[in-house]
């Protein structure tokens, strides 16, 4: 039972971190259709990108700690370009370069957002696969 409420905290763990995906891929497109300026835009993303960051360190080390190799291992990649690009100082966007690096910051969000998915998918399949587990030795 306890491996269930593993696979259900991660799964709202990868929920919270779709919406910010999803939230910044929003503020990027009203900029891109001229609804919001620059400024605000930037400044939105820029609010969400360390819980972002912070998130899914958390949601790796989760996994770390609870015995999911498999998956620990599956959000490195994605732990790993998040700590690049803070460490590199890239984390943010740049309120002058934003039309410029516009199209380059919504290929980066969707590949983010699609990573996300699989790991969501393979998080609703293990759960599933648990809760089944379960239900046999009741």
């Amino acid at each position: 039972m306890g491996d269930l409420f593993v696979w259900l905290i991660s799964f709202f763990i990868l929920i919270s971190i779709i919406v910010i995906i999803i939230f910044q891929l929003m503020a990027l497109a009203d900029l891109e259709f001229d609804y919001i300026n620059p400024y605000d835009s930037s400044s939105r993303i820029n609010k969400v990108i360390l819980p972002e960051y912070i998130t899914e360190g958390v949601l790796c080390l989760f996994f770390l700690v609870t015995g999911h190799w498999c998956m620990s291992l599956l959000c490195v990649p994605y732990l790993y370009y998040n700590v690049r690009l803070y460490t590199r100082k890239q984390h943010l966007v740049d309120v002058t370069e934003i039309f410029n690096m516009l199209n380059w910051e919504k290929k980066q969000r969707l590949f983010k957002l699609g990573y996300l998915i699989g790991l969501l998918f393979l998080s609703i399949f293990w759960m599933i696969l648990t809760a089944l587990e379960d239900s046999d030795y009741d």
